[in-house]
């Protein structure tokens, strides 16, 4: 957990064994608490009566081109319209509803679907009004998840790959971003620090599928009988994790017949990284106890402290035991970009895999997630099927760029582009945790009775401010620590006025909050 200095007398670090409370911004101007409002912009106005127009109207009907290109146009506003007011602090980061309100309908905006189709106008309507009562997560005062912020560098890519509408799996059917998708993996794998002898990878659709992929190439590494055997050949397995890692190990664990209950889960630090020394008398334990372990999972930045594990430490532990290490980067994998901070994933090329989401800290647009794999060709070996309708091997161009065999899925989504264009345009973060002490418990001594009424605070306090819809910030507990609140920061659009703001805005809300005795 990374700490900073915060404005605000209502702030209580959520920092083992003390308590930090510093000086409130006592002036705030004008601007600040009332930011001026812009002029209303108009640009996404209906401009062309598609009242009486419909889809078939649209290519590839005949005559459809200038209908499709007004379409189009009038769409393009409503989007261009939608990204220039996510970046505007006048607005709101959402216009929150319950869902029975959305589902009840508001101001003629219905999710029901009609017997009937309905015309372009009502469709243009429907298009602004999902993002009219949507959360705008490209806002700079949105901190509520680890995933936000709005690159136009990327948007621009996702348009353009949608617009492509194709599948990862064959050269021919997706030569380029194919060959893009080996050129940015062979960069990341680069970054990681392997060898160019080294290296395989895929992008997948998230961070769980990527760490899933870790655990199963691991156990076929180990076990390839696994493949056509299946888990009744193997002994009981047993697999790593720290008691601050995500969740997607445990899910992984029971997704691929291993069970949960075989993951250990290892103790850490009040700083929430994992003890080598625990994680050394786990293994030692598991193998007294007659069972099998195979894969440690190391976090180089945690959902919620953002800690880093000790990765050499963790290495020298994996290679003394034959494990295989899976460093779960999902959140610190932007770090290796910086010469400054990717000290702090120091030994991550030892691992033999590595999930890295550039969706998280790059700020690409969701989803893009990479697993990295030492071994080439152990995707391959693991995943292949030789579907003969996909992968024929007499096609008449090298059919190892046909990717989609070395992959769990058939079809897959072009998660590269945005990521490529990012790159090219700028190749260029953290959590912080803090306690908002209300003013009636400042002075309640330390206790359960404390504790109690502490874990209501952050609740209620972002309750307030989603109906307000201003701000948004995201809580949790953990372990022993009552609910306190998660600042992300990921959004390159945040600034220092938009910290300051939020830190004032839990101020004023949680001021004269009620807590039941």
């Amino acid at each position: 957990m990374d700490y900073l200095h915060l404005p605000e007398s209502i702030i209580e670090h959520a920092k083992p064994g003390g308590q930090v409370l510093a000086e409130s911004k006592q002036h705030r101007s004008s601007s600040d608490i009332n930011p001026p409002q812009t002029a209303i912009d108009n640009t996404c106005s209906i401009t062309k009566d598609f009242s009486c127009i419909y889809s078939k109207d649209l290519l590839p009907a005949l005559s459809g081109e200038d209908t499709t290109k007004s379409f189009f146009q009038e769409l393009v506003n409503i989007l261009l319209s939608y990204v220039c007011k996510s970046f505007r602090r006048s607005s709101k980061v959402l216009d929150f509803h319950h869902p029975h309100q959305l589902r009840e309908g508001l101001e003629g905006f219905s999710l029901e679907l009609p017997d009937q189709p309905e015309n372009l106008e009502q469709l243009l309507v429907d298009c602004r009004d999902t993002l009219k009562y949507g959360v705008k997560t490209g806002h700079p005062r949105f901190f509520n998840q680890l995933s936000s912020g709005l690159d136009v560098i990327g948007l621009a890519g996702e348009w353009l790959t949608s617009t492509a509408n194709t599948n990862m799996f064959t050269y021919e059917v997706s030569p380029v971003f194919i060959l893009m998708e080996e050129i940015l993996l062979k960069k990341m794998q680069e970054i990681v620090g392997w060898s160019e002898e080294e290296g395989d990878g895929v992008f997948c659709p998230g961070g769980t599928m990527s760490n899933l992929y870790s655990v199963l190439l691991a156990r076929y590494h180990f076990f390839p009988e696994v493949k056509t055997k299946g888990m009744t050949a193997l002994p009981r397995l047993i697999l790593f994790t720290s008691a601050h890692s995500h969740y997607s190990v445990k899910k992984s664990a029971a997704v691929l017949g291993i069970g949960s209950d075989n993951v250990v889960v290892v103790k850490c630090n009040d700083r929430g990284k994992m003890i080598p020394a625990e994680l050394e008398s786990s293994i030692i334990t598991a193998k007294d106890q007659g069972c099998v372990p195979f894969y440690v999972n190391a976090t180089a930045g945690t959902t919620v402290y953002g800690a880093f594990d000790p990765l050499n430490a963790i290495a020298d532990i994996c290679e003394s035991h034959g494990l295989w290490l899976h460093v779960d980067a999902a959140w610190g994998g932007g770090l290796l970009m910086s010469n400054l901070h990717r000290v702090k994933l120091q030994g991550i090329e030892r691992a033999w895999s590595v999930t890295w989401n550039p969706h998280k800290m790059m700020g690409a647009p969701l989803q893009c997630s990479a697993i990295l794999v030492k071994k080439r060709g152990l995707l391959k070996d693991c995943n292949q099927m030789c579907a003969e309708y996909l992968f024929q091997t007499d096609k008449h161009y090298d059919t190892s760029y046909d990717t989609g065999d070395k992959t769990i899925q058939c079809g897959r989504h072009v998660d590269v582009f945005k990521l490529w264009l990012m790159w090219k345009a700028k190749p260029e973060h953290s959590n912080v945790c803090f306690w908002y002490i209300p003013p009636g418990l400042r002075n309640m001594s330390p206790g359960p009775e404390r504790n109690r009424r502490l874990h209501e605070v952050a609740p209620k306090i972002k309750a307030k401010m989603m109906e307000q819809g201003m701000a948004m910030i995201g809580y949790q507990p953990l372990g022993d620590k009552v609910n306190f609140f998660r600042c992300v920061f990921s959004n390159p659009a945040t600034q220092t006025e938009d910290v300051d703001y939020l830190l004032e805005e839990i101020a004023s809300l949680g001021h004269d909050i009620c807590i039941r005795d």
